[in-house]
């Protein structure tokens, strides 16, 4: 299952795809426990209501289907882990149904240890995700690439806000 993964900017002419960064004063076990959770994803992502796991039990090749909150254009997705890595810290999860636009959707998280320079020893986490989509019909790759900018962005900062919370507790 990798393999399909090597190359997420290898795109056909009807997909997009984008890279989003986000630094967080936190250490990066931290950070990794609750990312991990694939089975928890509403520890921090906060347009998701509820999770339940329909296939396997959080370890790859797992299924949720999610409940997304009212309010989004989509009030379900199904999706599965395609990888989980202790060691280099990478996650890649594939949408494989909902009622949503994201169609064939994958992607790839990884993080990444940045020390600071001040000798506090607390440690910073750098989160890059990065996804490839197809673009639905009638919308372009622009906006489409907007859309999943948007949601992925609004979770990579919530991921900030409860790691760098329960850091400082």
């Amino acid at each position: 299952m990798e393999n399909q993964y090597e190359n997420l900017a290898a795109l056909s002419p009807n997909q997009c795809c984008s890279s989003l960064v986000q630094a967080i004063d936190a250490p990066l076990p931290l950070v990794w426990s609750i990312l991990r959770r694939f089975d928890n994803p509403q520890a921090y992502k906060q347009f998701v209501r509820s999770c339940t796991l329909s296939a396997g039990d959080g370890g790859i090749g797992s299924v949720r289907e999610v409940m997304v909150v009212s309010g989004m254009p989509a009030a379900m997705s199904m999706e599965r882990l395609d990888r989980l890595d202790d060691d280099t810290h990478v996650m890649m999860v594939s949408i494989i149904g909902g009622d949503h636009k994201l169609v064939n959707y994958r992607s790839m998280t990884r993080l990444h240890e940045s020390r600071s320079g001040e000798g506090d020893g607390g440690g910073k986490t750098v989160v890059v995700e990065s996804y490839v989509v197809d673009v639905p019909a009638g919308n372009s790759k622009e906006d489409t690439r907007t859309f999943a900018d948007m949601i992925i962005g609004c979770n990579l900062r919530s991921l900030a806000r409860v790691t760098e919370k329960l850091a400082n507790v």
